[in-house]
């Protein structure tokens, strides 16, 4: 043996059970598979998406039915604050417990008062308005032209001009108003409390285009919060009246309010939110279109108010009008 053989197996020993002559060079393990960058989501998001997605539909579909039960006892500015400061309130409680408000500054936060001001404000007055004539059912069917409205918004602010599925939608969908403007559920002509649901529509809808414009610079807790918040300080000056309904007011239309507060706006727009961070607008905002049959299910069930057939007729085509304007074909 050669000294230079010794020299080897002194330095380089065989470990126990190896076979002399084989290689001693270690192979290093595996790295553990990594998973895929499009892996499938957890199975609880699976299921919770498309919950808090019909939380946030129902809640809103109720809201048609909360108005028009404290809508006897509360005008309209009175309720409207009464709503949204229960709703600012219980957002407050909802962002202590999640700890993340973070305030904007600038003109982020000058928009998310201005929206806030449009949203919770200018939108629950329209409303609330219109619901001291309309039912519940036939209130819903106007507002749910929203998303038509904001294919036209966006038409005109963002350039994507008008299509003619979008034309098509807006003919058959206005003429679902008409239908609506001629009667409603007492069966007399009410054009006023019509313009008012559809003033409504268009605050919605200018209001979640304004909103699409402000989420990437705001989460959109600290935004239902603040804006709910703007809302309810320009609202202030209908407190005296709010004072004064809460004390003749009957316990169950104050519970209304109570309610309209919790659930449709602070809990409903939480939902909403975490929805929206987790799948695509268009994919949420379509179930949107659930929100004004459910209302009218709700209405007759709750209410006893059912919309006379020729509202029906005309909410009818008003749905059937933005699915042709807002659904795309693939």
């Amino acid at each position: 043996m050669t000294n230079a053989t010794a020299d080897s197996r002194q330095t380089s020993p065989l470990a126990p059970g190896r076979v002399p002559g084989m290689s001693t060079a270690v192979t290093p393990p595996a790295p553990a598979a990594t998973p895929p960058a499009h892996a499938a989501p957890p199975a609880t998001n699976r299921w919770l998406v498309p919950a808090a997605a019909a939380v946030t539909v129902v809640l809103w579909g109720s809201a048609f039915i909360g108005i028009r039960s404290a809508g006897f006892d509360y005008t309209p500015g009175a309720l409207t604050l009464g709503r949204i400061l229960v709703g600012t309130l219980a957002l407050t409680v909802i962002a202590g417990l999640a700890g993340k408000l973070r305030l904007p500054r600038g003109r982020a936060l000058v928009g998310v008062a201005v929206w806030g001001v449009l949203w919770f404000g200018l939108y629950n007055l329209a409303l609330n308005a219109a619901e001291r004539t309309l039912d519940a059912g036939t209130a819903s069917l106007l507002v749910g032209l929203a998303p038509i409205l904001i294919a036209v918004f966006a038409g005109i602010s963002l350039g994507e001009g008008f299509p003619a599925r979008l034309l098509a939608g807006i003919g058959i969908a206005f003429a679902g108003v008409a239908g609506i403007a001629l009667a409603t559920s007492s069966g007399a002509s009410d054009v006023v409390s019509v313009l008012l649901g559809l003033a409504a529509a268009v605050v919605y809808a200018g209001s979640t285009i304004l909103q699409k414009r402000l989420l990437p610079q705001v989460d959109s807790l600290t935004m239902t919060w603040l804006g709910c918040l703007a809302g309810t300080i320009a609202c202030l000056p209908f407190a005296p009246v709010l004072l004064a309904e809460v004390a003749a007011a009957p316990a169950s239309a104050t519970l209304s309010v109570v309610y309209l507060g919790v659930f449709p706006t602070a809990i409903a727009f939480v939902t909403w939110g975490y929805a929206l961070t987790r799948t695509t607008a268009g994919r949420l905002g379509a179930a949107t279109y659930a929100a004004a049959p459910l209302a009218v299910l709700m209405s007759w069930a709750l209410l006893g108010e059912v919309p006379t057939p020729v509202a029906l007729v005309g909410g009818g085509l008003c749905l059937t009008g933005v699915l042709v304007a807002t659904l795309r074909l693939r």
